[in-house]
């Protein structure tokens, strides 16, 4: 292989572990926003129910 192929090869394997980086960068930061929305919504989550045992119990008896 000439010294030209190789530097070609080199900088085609740059550019592929760069666009892979930012990828993985940008799915990151997407991650990170879907988390703290989860954790925000966990945080405010509805009233509890009027009874402790209301929907704990279940008659399976047919």
């Amino acid at each position: 292989m000439d010294i030209a192929a190789l530097s070609v090869a080199m900088a085609n394997q740059h550019v592929r572990a760069s666009a892979s980086q930012a990828i993985m960068n940008k799915s990151m930061g997407v991650m990170e926003q879907q988390s703290q929305q989860l954790l925000d919504m966990l945080k405010t989550s509805g009233a509890q129910a009027p009874h402790p045992s209301l929907g704990k119990v279940v008659d399976i008896q047919a």
